[in-house]
């Protein structure tokens, strides 16, 4: 298996890395700033570039097996379509180059998932990422990809345990929290199990 990772220098990013190198996945790992990836392992590829630029994108997605999207935006809390367009740049470049599977890391919430009170001020105050996450998930639904969207929790900096809970509708029950080093296990998982195509799985430890 061949993969490229968007935002492989994030901290969700940089775990999908290292796990899917200790797999011996060869991997091209998408960065901006390639001195932010501190990894190096002979199945790994960096390529330099910027998923705002359609022909960088491009690019880098042909010959891969699948595509996995640990992107952010640049604008925090702030109002973005920085994820949308950066999708349309990876939809189009897959479709060139007829790469059909992606996993895409979007956020809880997305749905207006979360419940409660407290889940209602997550949701508020994460409004505007939410909505550039969720332009982006209708975008990726639209060009009818074998996807898989993942939706974590509240991200912490914990050990990877491979111990999580999933859930398809909304969140898993009580629901608050997952190592970042968790969702990447999860993501190397769904790339390697069939069960989890066209699907939209919410996990928490």
């Amino acid at each position: 298996m061949k993969i490229v990772v968007f935002g492989a220098s994030g901290r969700v990013g940089q775990h999908v890395v290292r796990l899917a190198l200790e797999k011996q996945i060869e991997v091209t790992a998408f960065v901006r700033t390639p001195s932010k990836l501190q990894i190096s392992h002979p199945f790994l590829h960096i390529y330099h570039g910027n998923a705002l630029q359609a022909n960088d994108v491009a690019a880098a997605i042909k010959g891969q097996t699948a595509v996995v999207s640990c992107l952010a935006s640049s604008k925090g809390l702030k109002e973005s379509q920085e994820l949308g367009k950066m999708i349309d740049h990876i939809v189009s470049g897959m479709e060139m180059h007829n790469v059909n599977r992606i996993i895409y890391t979007a956020s809880a919430g997305i749905y207006g998932e979360i419940p409660g009170i407290s889940g209602k001020m997550i949701m508020k105050t994460l409004k505007y990422p939410l909505l550039d996450h969720r332009h982006a998930v209708d975008t990726i639904m639209k060009y009818h990809l074998d996807y898989t969207i993942v939706r974590p929790m509240g991200l912490t900096n914990g050990e990877e345990t491979g111990k999580y809970r999933e859930a398809v509708e909304g969140i898993p029950e009580k629901g608050r929290s997952i190592a970042r080093a968790d969702v990447a296990n999860f993501i190397l998982k769904a790339l390697e199990d069939p069960k989890y195509s066209k699907q939209s799985i919410s996990i928490a430890n």
